[in-house]
């Protein structure tokens, strides 16, 4: 049995935005629903019922309704949601126009800016004039290769106020890594800055975009922020103009926002790219605003009152999610920089400064601050938090304990999970349940979620693959440059007709909590048993002596065994007797099959730009196969150390 870390108050779940909707149902189709449990099972076997229950419960703004909620519940890819209805997503998040603060900025080496609802409202319009006026149209692609300032979320809300679609990355990116984004789906409009900052020093943009720019001939005009100068030149960059020369010198005008269907493009979305040329996944306007309207509003508790952040870039959907919170009238936090400059308490000086409520980041920012050795709850101010989300990869219990023994014991700390793809969760947290170790706390509500052995069936208190066996609102819609959907249907159709698999490998308990185990691609199967590398992760990250390993399984003699590489700590040697306190550890704590048959030190473990662990590609280094594109890596040099390893060539 789990653990149990934290369990909300009567109070808190009285008062809580899921108590409420469970009111909602049951008031309108005469139920009694007592408990999430109940709730999650009406919601995946009455689909269309429930989505319809979320559009009115979240006062979707629209200027016609649906006709029907959903055309097929047992039909995927292809559904049509929420047809015959017209409305437009910016409107959604700017319902509100009133002196409440909508954002909040802190950069590294910049003053805290803070915008009201009423001065967004006025910046977005004025913005939105200035594209209209050069000609952007429904339709159009309007990219953002952008911080993550309030000119980007800006920028976001003018575009598709339009109609238009908005895709962005973030300024770490390398030339080729935005072309093979940018270059396949053809912008008419590029938002920039002039750079941005890192640990305290000012990195130039200019340079790139200008070879960017020469590239992308289908860009008529690119507006640049100007961030880490006051006045930065731009004579030099072709079609380049300064944001405030752009934006309409007009104050007080209107927005008129474009009504569209409900199934129109919002945002082009990209897998890491990683294995070929990033695919472009289009997400429709209504799919993403009612998923992430579900899971602020109910499954994070978001309310008028709270302020919200989370950690991430513009080219993380993160940002996305974080930015819906419009729709709900918080406040948003913003944070441009490196999280540990100029020391490992910056966000949480932040925290206590902005009375943040709801505190958001990866998994791997909690495992780097855990080792740091840094205690906020002892530092800092953190009355106002109440929440702490995870993801980006498994949270390991250790990351769990120290959350709760170090940041805060009273908080509901969300591990969550899903997937660019969906731009939202498959499991998530869960405002009126418990908090047990290592443990999503909940399927999220209107997601089918299954764990499926290798027969296919479905299975409880086992590992299996991680399924949703019916369709869901924030699915793409298609991707790009995909007219016969091949690709599409290759990508989560293939394995298991009409059921959505995703990639992650899973284990679904008796309550309903949720375990992931890492990437379903990545899975070991040493002996023909399959086992997840998060459990050889979590074993490590407790050691002292390594600061960060990968894992990946070695095709070996007709089987495969198991590969832990590691990045010592400073001024550590991996020693034999080291490596056997690894294998020790690893074997008591998780089993034999989870013990490496070889631990090797490397100087550097590779990231993708969003801070995931590269173990397919540092797997086909290992068997001298192609990594087609490093661009997408955040240190691609890292992976040149894993090619032809004497080491692995032996017993």
């Amino acid at each position: 049995m789990s653990k149990m870390l934290w369990q909300p108050s009567e109070d808190r779940i009285s008062q809580s935005n899921m108590n409420r909707f469970i009111r909602f149902v049951n008031d309108r189709y005469g139920l009694n629903l007592s408990n999430y449990t109940e709730l999650y099972q009406w919601s995946v076997t009455s689909i269309s019922d429930f989505w319809a229950c979320m559009w009115d419960f979240a006062e979707i703004k629209f200027s016609k309704p649906y006709d029907q909620v959903l055309d097929h519940t047992d039909k995927m890819p292809g559904n049509k949601w929420f047809k015959g209805a017209s409305l437009n997503f910016a409107e959604n998040l700017l319902r509100y126009k009133d002196d409440r603060v909508a954002l909040i900025f802190k950069g590294e080496s910049n003053p805290t800016v803070r915008i009201t609802y009423a001065e967004l409202y006025d910046e977005v319009a004025r913005v939105a004039a200035s594209l209209k006026e050069m000609g952007v149209q429904t339709g159009d692609r309007v990219v953002g290769f952008m911080p993550n300032i309030p000119q980007s979320i800006i920028a976001m809300l003018a575009a598709t106020s339009l109609g238009a679609t908005w895709s962005s990355c973030s300024p770490d990116f390398g030339i080729k890594g935005v072309m093979d984004r940018f270059g396949q789906i053809v912008p008419k409009v590029l938002f920039t800055a002039d750079g941005y900052w890192f640990k305290g020093k000012a990195m130039d943009s200019l340079a790139r975009i200008s070879e960017i720019i020469k590239q992308l001939p289908s860009v008529e005009k690119m507006v640049v922020v100007p961030y880490t100068q006051d006045h930065p030149d731009i004579s030099g960059v072709d079609k380049a103009v300064l944001f405030d020369d752009f934006k309409s010198s007009e104050s007080g005008l209107p927005i008129e926002f474009e009504q569209l269907p409900a199934d129109h493009p919002l945002y082009i979305m990209y897998s890491s790219g990683t294995t070929g040329l990033p695919k472009c996944m289009v997400q429709s306007s209504m799919g993403i605003l009612i998923n992430h309207m579900k899971e602020l509003l109910l499954h994070t508790d978001l309310k008028r009152e709270d302020v919200i952040f989370y950690f991430t870039t513009c080219g993380w959907m993160m940002w996305n999610w974080l930015t819906s919170a419009l729709s709900v009238g918080a406040s948003i936090v913003l944070f441009d920089g490196n999280p540990f400059h100029p020391d490992p308490g910056v966000l949480w000086q932040m925290a206590e400064d902005e009375k943040i409520t709801v505190f958001g980041t990866s998994a791997g920012y909690i495992s780097a601050l855990r080792n740091t050795g840094l205690r906020p709850k002892d530092k800092y101010d953190l009355s106002d938090l109440r929440a702490v989300l995870s993801t980006g990869s498994p949270l390991s219990e250790e990351g769990f304990e120290y959350v709760y023994d170090d940041i805060k014991p009273d908080l509901q700390l969300s591990s969550i999970s899903g997937g660019t793809d969906l731009n939202g969760c498959f499991a998530l947290g869960n405002p009126t349940a418990p908090v047990y170790i290592g443990e999503l706390q909940c399927r999220g509500l209107g997601m089918k979620v299954e764990a499926f052995d290798d027969k296919g069936q479905s299975v409880i208190g086992q590992q299996g693959e991680l399924v949703c066996t019916a369709p869901f609102p924030s699915m793409p819609i298609y991707f790009w440059d995909d007219p016969d959907g091949k690709k599409y249907n290759n990508a989560y159709f293939d394995v298991y007709p009409n059921t959505w698999r995703h990639g992650d490998y899973i284990e679904i308990n008796e309550r309903g909590s949720v375990k992931i185990y890492g990437r379903s691609d990545t899975t070991l199967n040493p002996g023909g048993v399959r086992i997840g590398t998060a459990e050889i992760y979590r074993q490590v990250e407790q050691m002292d002596e390594i600061q960060d390993s990968v894992v990946i399984g070695q095709n070996w003699k007709n089987d495969v065994r198991v590969i832990l590489f590691v990045m010592m700590a400073e001024g550590v040697a991996l020693t034999g007797e080291l490596k056997q306190k690894i294998k020790n550890l690893i074997r008591s704590n998780a089993s034999p099959r989870h013990v490496p048959a070889k631990i090797i030190a490397v100087p550097d473990i590779p990231y993708t730009l969003n801070m995931k662990k590269v173990e397919l590609a540092v797997k086909k280094m290992v068997e001298n196969k192609p990594v087609l594109n490093k661009d997408a890596l955040k240190n691609p040099e890292a992976l040149d150390f894993y090619a032809g390893i004497e080491e692995l060539q032996r017993d």
